[in-house]
């Protein structure tokens, strides 16, 4: 038996046979039995580091070099067994571990995998823990030989493990209604391990909830859902990954791998994700840097503009009091909306692209039947400006905020009925709703930042930053927001630790609302305009500036920038100059191409009927 290596005897019945359970998984001819003596190494202990690896080896092994052009070639080995096992091919994975001698993981940890997926709560502390409990720690006491618990990751708290892997025994046997075993664990097992009291009062408080109730209460799904499989999923991330490898460990890697590349790809843009066969590089003649139109028909300042999710249309609005809805297939005016009285400051597509909403100067906000053009509600409870709105997720209700004392951030119906009106003590600049539904973030005209849980409606926290803000986006992951600054800096912020991730600097703001937008493909850009009458594009994980790009009027500012969520080579950038660019990495014979289906001198401006304006092919 070699110290060095994980390895298996291929007669050997404590082993996990010919089937190699990945985390996360279990074959169905796999039975659950009791741990034998070959533990993570024969004498590796909690918080110990032996000279063996996991497991056993077998003198039937077939000798080889240690390396693997210089990785270390029994964690290549047993990887490579998982990803086999992840992908389906769970022949090929028995054939790679016998004839490499190597196993995925030891019999005991396989042992412990099975025993949470049971619900054998006793078996899986001592497989976990080993035999011995802590003092004090109440609960599990087996002894059987010299099982000394699985080897955890520097700094673990065992505690914590435990109260997790009992708050499962306690829920399960509530939900069972065998409500006096469940007490006793409550008393006798998770009390003693001292943990946070306010989770021992909230489980406590479960006693007396119907089995519904209580799975609304604890955010859990029962012990015939997942929740067996997310707690072994927790429970991972404390074992040492060399006795119990994180799931689909070899993907992430993969998906590590991708990511560096697209990290350190200036002009990464593609619509597809890289391949793994060769190096990737993006062509800088890939990216949108060429303006193929400029469209002319907006009577004032563009302040506001947004790409309909599908991408079929763009909505435009500013100084004046018309919204513009654009046919983007060809860039011909759709809509002009015309019943506001005052300029339009703000414009949002409902999530299904049905709906659109504005905001005015003229204290209301409209919304929009996009298919129509008809105004199908009206908004007039506010008396100040409206500034914001932001759609809920299934697009029946939405948010307004205002610079209005008693109707600041209020919460809407699609009928116009009011369901909630937040209690805030700022003048709401811009507010964003999270993409999954979970957070409402707003901003106010001085310098913080609010975020709210938007299913209970309570503030989560607030930031105050030194400068103030004027516009906010959250990322489509829902990570991350965006903020541009009056002090020339766009920042992004994570949302969960409210922590600076990264500072955008080189464009120019210091007096006027400048409204930046996440862009390209996976959202991997940063592009925001300036008022040096340019647009600035950064790339989001370095921080680097990409492009400078330059063809607004000057003097005047580059107001709102908008990228083509389904068109990732397309973005538009509005500006003082009354002006709209489409920026694109295709030349103008492309967009006159599409034109000349329509028109019969395409290279023409597309002029419309009643003289407002043009669209300029460039």
């Amino acid at each position: 038996m070699t110290a060095q290596d994980m390895r298996f005897h291929p007669d050997a019945s404590t082993s996990n046979g010919s089937k190699h359970a990945t985390n996360g998984s279990q074959h169905p001819s796999q039975q659950k039995s009791s741990f034998s003596n070959g533990t993570n190494g024969h004498s590796s202990t909690n918080g110990t580091t032996s000279p063996q690896k996991n497991g056993f080896s077998s003198p039937m092994a077939r000798p080889s070099p240690h390396s693997f052009y210089g990785h270390d070639r029994e964690e290549v080995t047993r990887l490579l067994i998982q990803g086999l096992d992840d992908l389906g091919y769970h022949g090929a994975a028995n054939k790679l571990s016998q004839e490499s001698g190597y196993e995925v993981e030891s019999p005991v940890v396989a042992h412990f995998r099975h025993a949470v997926l049971e619900g054998d709560w006793t078996q899986a502390e001592l497989l976990l823990f080993g035999s011995e409990p802590p003092d004090g720690g109440g609960g599990v006491s087996i002894h059987n030989g010299d099982h000394r618990g699985l080897k955890f990751n520097e700094g673990v708290d065992q505690n914590q493990l435990r109260f997790q892997l009992r708050t499962q025994k306690y829920l399960e046997l509530l939900e069972a209604k065998d409500l006096g075993r469940a007490l006793m664990v409550l008393r006798q097992e998770l009390t003693p391990l001292k943990q946070d009291r306010s989770q021992l009062q909230h489980l406590s408080s479960m006693l007396v909830n119907t089995p519904d109730g209580l799975k609304k209460e604890a955010r859990w799904d029962g012990a015939t859902g997942q929740s067996r499989q997310l707690l072994l999923q927790d429970l991972s991330r404390s074992i040492a990954p060399s006795v119990m490898i994180p799931e689909h460990r070899l993907a992430v890697l993969l998906d590590q791998v991708k990511r560096n590349q697209v990290a350190h790809c200036l002009y990464h843009n593609p619509s597809s994700p890289p391949s793994l066969f060769a190096d990737h590089i993006c062509d800088q003649s890939q990216f949108p840097l060429r303006t193929i139109l400029e469209l002319t028909q907006n009577p004032g300042e563009v302040w506001a503009m947004e790409f309909s999710h599908d991408g079929r249309r763009l909505a435009t609005s500013g100084q004046a009091t018309d919204v513009l809805i654009y046919d983007t297939s060809i860039f011909q005016e759709l809509y002009r909306l015309t019943d506001h009285t005052n300029r339009v400051t703000y414009l949002a597509w409902s999530p299904n692209d049905r709906n659109l909403i504005t905001c005015s100067h003229d204290m209301t906000a409209r919304v929009w039947d996009a298919d129509s053009g008809q105004c199908i509600l009206k908004i007039d409870h506010h008396a100040e400006p409206v500034t914001t709105a932001a759609w809920s997720l299934d697009g029946q209700s939405f948010v307004t905020g205002s610079l209005h004392g008693n109707h600041r951030l209020c919460l809407w119906s699609i009928g116009g009925h009011p369901i909630y009106n937040w209690s805030v003590d700022y003048r709401v600049q811009d507010c964003a709703i999270s993409p999954d539904g979970k957070r409402l973030v707003a901003i106010s005209s001085e310098c913080q930042i609010v975020v709210y849980n938007y299913e209970t409606r309570e503030e989560e926290y607030s930031i105050l930053l030194k400068s103030k803000m004027t516009c906010i986006n959250i990322s489509k992951d829902s990570r991350y927001m965006l903020v541009n600054m009056v002090n020339s800096e766009v920042q992004l912020i994570d949302i969960e630790t409210a922590e600076i991730v990264r500072r955008f600097l080189g464009q120019q703001q210091g007096e006027y609302v400048i409204r930046s937008c996440f862009g390209g493909a996976d959202e991997n850009l940063i592009i925001s305009g300036s008022e040096d009458s340019k647009v600035y594009i950064w790339h989001k994980q370095t921080g680097t500036l990409i492009e400078t790009l330059e063809g607004h009027q000057t003097p005047g500012c580059v107001n709102v920038v908008a990228w083509n969520p389904a068109h990732p080579c397309m973005f538009a950038s509005g500006g003082d100059d009354r002006r709209i660019r489409i920026w694109s990495k295709e030349n103008s014979d492309f967009l006159a191409k599409r034109r000349s289906k329509i028109s019969p001198n395409p290279s023409s401006p597309a002029v419309r009927p009643d003289g407002f304006g043009t669209a300029t092919i460039l």
